[in-house]
């Protein structure tokens, strides 16, 4: 096969697949995910179930793949803003993070897909949104506790407030507001509501000069 045509060929296969997910989105978004069949799926994105089956070994497999697309490991997040000296600021580090997060859930997709996971998932086989869900959250508390535990090696957090205590509280006022908003997301803005908050409750955290 020639260098072109492999190429093509790859980025068609990647097409289909985006494709897939974003039939997936909207049909479980408007069905749920128990009542959503793989065809249907297919249907939605105008292809043949075996299209689906060449990308995806069953439902379970093509959920995760759709919740993987709006991952936002919180490493990832401190990388995106690309500012060598955060190494040396852990709690502007944060800050900017959880900004970046916010922005970024503001998203027609993010929100969409974790509208999904919450509000319209039930445990049916492979798939258990309520782990699903857990998984996100350490993942996040665990990062917030590694740059919580720097700020306080720098003396830089409240010495009455553990790494994890300072974690925890911030993921789940986060969380609150989160789950708030995807209720009500047209009557105000996360990342307004969520800066807001942020920024309060690092400095009620931050050790006093």
């Amino acid at each position: 096969m020639q260098p072109t045509m492999a190429r093509r060929t790859k980025a068609e296969a990647a097409a289909t697949r985006e494709a897939l997910l974003d039939a997936a989105e909207d049909i479980f978004l408007e069905r749920g995910v128990a009542r959503t069949s793989l065809e249907q799926i297919a249907r939605q994105a105008g292809m043949t179930r075996g299209a689906v089956y060449w990308h995806f070994r069953n439902k379970a497999d093509l959920f995760r793949a759709m919740l993987d697309r709006v991952r936002m490991p919180f490493q990832e997040l401190v990388e995106e803003i690309d500012d060598p000296a955060l190494v040396d600021a852990p709690l502007e580090a944060i800050r900017l993070a959880c900004l970046q997060g916010l922005a970024r859930l503001e998203q027609p997709r993010y929100r969409r897909v974790h509208a999904i996971l919450i509000h319209h998932c039930e445990v049916f086989g492979e798939i258990d949104p309520l782990a699903m869900q857990n998984e996100i959250a350490e993942e996040s508390c665990g990062a917030l506790i590694e740059y919580f535990t720097v700020a306080c090696e720098h003396r830089l957090l409240r010495s009455d407030i553990t790494p994890e205590l300072a974690a925890r509280l911030l993921q789940s006022s986060l969380g609150g507001l989160f789950h708030d908003w995807l209720r009500n997301h047209e009557h105000f803005s996360i990342r307004e509501r969520g800066t807001e908050m942020v920024d309060t409750l690092l400095k009620l955290l931050a050790r006093e000069p």
